[in-house]
């Protein structure tokens, strides 16, 4: 009966392998081969070689490096925030006082909305803030970088919440009962137990949080509109504007995503890997 059904696994991987090509191979070698020509639509692509790649690298109103720069600091600190957060509110929201489940939807819901949403809402909170003391939110990179922050962290601390919540009741309570006997304090019941044995929650929360925090483009559009120009623009805005809104751009726009790709997949799986190696069987 196994062999009869093993010869039709084709027929069961055929639906996959579609999508995976039409949404994601095709359009990736695609995009590839367009990032080595000058275009303006696929049809009148003219091969170039590498000079889109170079043009990004040198030409002084790329942006790309700057802009590579910001978005790797602006990952690195959102994951750490994010993280930390998100580990605390569930440490809290663990112990099972009376009210859990309403604070666990409240700093859920964030999550929900959407990011264009979410940055004009912020854009007005900040804003208004901030005009108390003559500044804006564009005033320089730096306010247009925290305001960012701030908002990613207070959306999506609340979701990373949900699996360190997971994460922390699945600890066997014998563990915890034992190291309580032993005299552990609750210190060393967190970082030799706890945090331990959430690792599989921290691998899942860190790749979500340091992707995301990569291609961040609607958050930063919305937040930082109309005056953003030249001040705190991500990669993934600074791909965009390159490619839509410079005319003769459109090939040194796709190199820019092509590497762009290349890092946020190189990040992911050195994360990953990293992680994994750290996490504790049960």
């Amino acid at each position: 009966m196994e062999k009869s059904i093993r010869k039709y696994w084709p027929i069961f991987v055929l639906p996959t392998m579609l999508a995976f090509l039409i949404g994601f191979l095709i359009p990736f070698l695609t995009g590839l081969y367009l990032s080595f020509c000058n275009f303006t639509t696929v049809s009148d692509a003219t091969f170039v070689g590498l000079s889109n790649y170079i043009r990004i690298f040198t030409d002084p109103t790329s942006n790309f490096t700057h802009a590579l720069w910001v978005t790797s600091l602006f990952t690195v600190v959102n994951v750490i925030l994010i993280n930390v957060f998100g580990f605390v509110l569930a440490l809290l929201l663990v112990r099972g006082f009376r009210g859990t489940n309403i604070f666990r939807t409240v700093f859920f819901m964030p999550n929900l909305i959407g990011g264009i949403v979410l940055g004009w809402v912020w854009n007005l909170l900040l804003s208004g803030i901030l005009a108390k003391f003559g500044r804006t939110l564009v005033y320089s990179e730096s306010y247009g970088f925290w305001g960012l922050t701030i908002l990613m962290t207070w959306q999506q601390a609340g979701y990373m919440m949900v699996i360190y919540i997971a994460g922390l009741q699945s600890i066997p309570d014998d563990l915890i009962e034992a190291a309580s006997i032993d005299g552990a304090t609750s210190l060393q019941t967190l970082f030799k137990i706890k945090i331990p044995m959430v690792m599989p929650s921290i691998t899942i929360c860190t790749f979500l949080t340091l992707t995301n925090s990569f291609k961040l483009f609607d958050q930063n559009l919305a937040l930082l509109s109309a005056e953003s120009s030249g001040k705190l623009k991500l990669l993934a805005l600074d791909i965009y504007e390159t490619f839509y809104g410079r005319n003769g751009w459109q090939g040194a726009g796709q190199a820019k995503a092509v590497i762009f790709t290349i890092i946020v997949a190189a990040v992911a799986i050195l994360q990953m890997r990293l992680t994994n190696k750290r996490e504790v069987q049960q």
